[in-house]
């Protein structure tokens, strides 16, 4: 009876999570094998959404793939070493700079966007440093709408994200852990690779999945900061529901975008499973 009563507990939970993710999904699904003719979506079965997807817009699949990536790693390293920071270095200040990283995230997401377009754009607080220090004799334009300025915004959003379960995972190691190493002589290096990298496996893996996922679906800070170098597959597949009534090819973008980030997130789990084998 107590069994049956537990199992009746999660069906709330269960009707929420097919409300507003597996009926969207699924309904996505079949609209990818619809067909468009004119302005209209016909029902269907074919695969030329998938067709027309992967021959014309792999190029800038790829180019979402490897901001995405690049944003990912370079997002779980700075959030390892500030974690680091955090749980054996910051004493009693670690919990309130926890508090201070994750309160950034309520700053607004267009508020930071639009900071790091004045802060690299041609007028903005970069260039005119350089200008003024006499480093460039003009406003550099490489500084904006490429690849780098896109991971950097998603770095500065993406990084309070990944810094959450890095330091939930490093709580769970013991300081007598360390200082055993310590007496056995290892050094710092050996101790971070040896003991503390190891045991926040879990809270690694999170962080990047985390931050690869949502870069590579976000396509606000491509569209602001992007230009066409650092364009990424968000702004296609927004256009083709928002434009060009383009249903079916917009949700086998969405589908192949799924399918390649989770395999990419699949490949990382294993390398690092693998790298303390």
């Amino acid at each position: 009876m107590r069994e049956l009563i537990k199992s009746w507990k999660t069906v709330p939970s269960l009707a929420v999570l097919a409300g507003l993710f597996v009926a969207p999904l699924s309904l996505l699904f079949v609209v990818s094998f619809w067909s468009k003719k004119l302005f209209r979506v016909v029902p269907d079965f074919v695969f030329d959404g998938y067709q027309k997807a992967l021959v014309s817009y792999w190029d800038v699949g790829l180019n979402t793939l490897a901001i995405a990536i690049s944003t990912g790693i370079i997002t779980t390293t700075i959030a390892f070493f500030f974690a680091f920071f955090i749980r054996f270095k910051a004493g009693r200040y670690g919990d309130i700079l926890l508090f201070i990283s994750l309160v950034t995230l309520f700053g607004g997401y267009l508020v930071k966007i639009y900071a790091w377009k004045s802060i690299l754009g041609l007028e903005g607080i970069l260039n005119t440093a350089l200008v003024g220090l006499g480093i460039v004799s003009e406003p550099l334009g490489a500084l904006l709408y490429n690849r780098g300025s896109v991971a950097t915004a998603l770095t500065h959003f993406l990084l309070p994200i990944a810094v959450l379960p890095i330091v939930a995972s490093m709580r769970n190691i013991q300081d007598i852990t360390l200082e055993a190493g310590r007496d056995l002589g290892a050094g710092p290096v050996r101790i971070l690779l040896g003991v503390v990298l190891p045991q926040c496996r879990a809270g690694i893996i999170a962080a990047f999945a985390f931050s690869f996922l949502i870069a590579a679906g976000d396509y606000i800070t491509p569209l602001f900061l992007g230009g066409t170098d650092g364009a990424m597959i968000g702004m296609f597949i927004a256009s083709q529901f928002s434009i060009r009534f383009d249903w079916p090819l917009g949700s086998a973008m969405a589908f192949l975008t799924m399918f390649s980030c989770l395999t990419v997130v699949l490949i990382a789990r294993l390398a690092i499973v693998r790298g303390r084998k």
